[in-house]
């Protein structure tokens, strides 16, 4: 199992394939499943209260509230018997939610009616991992996951506790505990309400000024919402939603859609029926392409923007319609993150927001810091992972900054403050509000000396974004396998091979305007400089962290970059690179140029 602060994933399915459909469990899987289970109602009983608001003094001393929900995937069922049933035996009182997107849970899980019980949520999925997997991802009241010393800590009570326990953990047979059950319906309600008047809640926050645009054409006495509506009467817009038998099938998705005014067509949209590759990327993308084309030219031209979600529900990855194409295509991932930052960038800026800043992953595509400066709004980065960009955003508005937007922009997932969560409902809002709102393209255009050109094409605006050529997280480019398991030591190895091939590659370098380079590491919400006194160009201080080098042009500017990480959800080691500009020839060349002197690293370290 891997354990990471995103999650703890395996192969659940009985047959070992992590392709595999099959609903049942094995005997291991359930001692699995009963041991982090038993970890996490004890973790709960000790557990600060995760509310924002501080108020653990006011906890009831009765039992913790242990939230339990899980997505669609076929061995969810077998796996949340065990962990209800583990859950009541321990103490807790167990609110079973049954099939919850992530955000639809984490929302439940801050709501302030339940402010007065020590609570958190056991979250069942393997979020974009294949369909034979499976997992958990826990958190508290604070509506996200647990933060990364939480994390660790939960984690080596869980290992401690196999190890000491033995194959079998306290297994007591499982009491079918039917008032959880008979109650699953209303817990359910409860937390699509929640849903609903937190969705509402984010999505009136674009600023410190409480989300109006007080110089809005469509009327400054409405709020954003309001707003928003005003404008989709003015330009209709219809949304194609691929499902693809996501918890998305049974949330707030279409309903949320209508009630703006917006059209809302979707297939694959029974809960279970995962019809091709969870993962939101490349080809996974192409059924809602097609979907979205027969709307657009059967049904209804307004029809010009779909997007598929994961399983679990809070990634969502786009596609358009494309006026020049005539016909639609999907979105690359930091395509969809750029274009959602600098909406809610916009938004801000309109609304006067000062001091503003974003928190983002070291992947995420140097595109963004163009747009952020146009805006002067300061750029952080956390290591990979939704638990370090949140956590790096809290500690940033701990600071003074202003900080809504977050997210990792590999993955295309959006992070809207005061969410801890990336949820596809607010990437699609983040583009419906420059399809509808001309002051805020208008804004962009005047800062970015774009040219000019229809607000009614999503592909134009596109157009305006910094150009970027940037290597796909889930391409073929993107994975290796390493057999290094130290990887400070690969890394170490590998900076000594990028020192000597610098020299030898600085002409090659020369033709794409690359003169010079920066390096840093990332570990948790630490960016650590590599160059310089401090590490002195050890590559190694950056651990299982991010490793990322920036090369810079004459002019000092950054214009391209590579960059590699151990995944913490998936068995490969991931590398990137990326380069400014429409031509793909540099981050081809930085790409192989990457695969190779990682792959010499590993080499040297095997053979040592």
């Amino acid at each position: 199992m891997i354990l990471s602060a995103s999650g703890w994933r395996a192969v659940f399915a009985p047959d070992g394939n992590e392709e595999g459909r099959g609903a049942e469990i094995t005997a291991e899987s359930e001692n699995i499943c009963r041991a982090a289970a038993l970890s996490f109602s004890n973790f709960l009983k000790v557990a600060p209260d995760g509310n924002k608001e501080g108020r653990g003094a006011e906890i009831t001393a009765g039992a913790p509230t242990a939230i339990v929900g899980m997505d669609t995937r076929p061995t969810g069922p077998a796996i949340a018997r065990v962990v209800i049933s583990t859950l009541a035996e321990n103490g807790c009182r167990v609110l079973f939610a049954g099939v919850t997107a992530a955000p639809e849970i984490f929302a439940f899980a801050r709501d302030t009616d339940l402010r007065h019980e020590r609570r958190g949520f056991i979250f069942i999925s393997a979020s974009h991992n294949p369909i034979g997997y499976n997992g958990f991802k826990f958190g508290l009241a604070d509506g996200g996951v647990l933060t990364p010393p939480q994390a660790e800590s939960l984690a080596e009570d869980f290992k401690a506790r196999l190890r000491a326990e033995g194959k079998e953990i306290n297994h007591k047979g499982h009491d079918e505990n039917k008032e959880i059950y008979q109650n699953q319906a209303k817990i359910k309600a409860a937390a699509l309400n929640s849903y609903r008047d937190f969705t509402k809640i984010v999505a009136e926050e674009p600023s410190n000024t409480n989300g109006t645009i007080s110089k809005c054409s469509c009327g400054s006495r409405l709020n954003f919402l309001e707003q928003l509506k005003h404008g989709i009467a003015a330009r209709p817009i219809g949304i194609a939603a691929d499902f693809n038998g996501s918890a998305r099938t049974v949330s707030i998705d279409r309903e949320f859609f209508e009630s703006l005014g917006l059209k809302f067509k979707a297939i694959n949209d029974k809960a279970g029926e995962i019809v091709h590759k969870i993962v939101p990327e490349e080809d996974a993308l192409l059924p809602c392409c097609r979907f979205l084309e027969d709307l657009h030219r059967n049904t209804d031209e307004c029809f010009v923007l779909g997007y598929v979600p994961d399983c679990d529900g809070d990634r969502g990855n786009l596609v358009i319609w494309d006026d020049d194409a005539g016909q639609a295509r999907p979105l690359a991932a930091q395509e969809v993150f750029a274009l959602a930052c600098m909406a809610e960038l916009a938004h801000q800026n309109y609304s006067g927001a000062v001091n503003t800043a974003i928190a983002i992953n070291d992947p995420t595509s140097l595109r963004v810091n163009v747009i952020a400066e146009k805006f002067g709004a300061a750029v952080f980065r956390a290591e990979v992972g939704e638990a370090n960009v949140v956590a790096l955003g809290k500690k940033l508005r701990g600071e003074g900054w202003n900080v809504r937007f977050m997210g990792e922009g590999a993955a295309g997932g959006v992070i809207t403050h005061p969410q801890a969560v990336r949820d596809p409902l607010h990437t699609v809002l983040s583009v419906i509000k420059l399809l509808t709102l001309p002051e805020l393209l208008n804004l962009w255009l005047k800062k970015s000396g774009a040219p000019v050109y229809s607000p009614h094409s999503i592909s134009g605006i596109i157009k305006t974004l910094p150009p970027f050529v940037t290597t796909g997280a889930y391409s073929a480019d993107a994975k290796m396998e390493i057999r290094t398991e130290d990887h400070a030591l690969l890394k170490r190895r590998y900076g000594e091979i990028f020192m000597r091939q610098w020299e030898a590659k600085k002409s090659a370098l020369a033709q794409f305007g690359i003169v010079d380079w920066e390096a840093a590491c990332y570990n948790g919400i630490t960016e650590t400089a590599i160059t310089g006194e401090t590490c002195k160009n050890d590559f190694g201080v950056s651990g299982k962290g991010g490793l990322k080098i920036c090369f810079k042009d004459a002019a000092g500017k950054k214009i391209a970059a590579i960059w590699m990480r151990g995944s913490g959800t998936e068995p490969v080691f991931r590398i990137m690179a990326e380069s400014s500009g429409i031509d793909p020839a540099a981050e081809r060349f930085l790409i192989a140029w990457q695969r190779e002197m990682t792959e010499q690293a590993d080499k040297e370290c095997s053979a040592d």
